[in-house]
């Protein structure tokens, strides 16, 4: 079954990624953090 997102949540994600972003020299930097994050995440769903 897909999920649904609701624009509620689809804000909430844009707003992470923008602050993310703008916490980062340049785009390489963005990137890694978001992996980190990524990888974090993939963590607890194991767990």
């Amino acid at each position: 079954m897909a999920e649904i997102m609701t624009d509620r949540q689809y804000n909430g994600i844009l707003q992470m990624i923008e602050m993310i972003v703008n916490g980062c020299k340049d785009l390489e930097e963005a990137k890694r953090k978001i992996a980190e994050l990524r990888r974090e995440k993939e963590k607890m769903t194991k767990e």
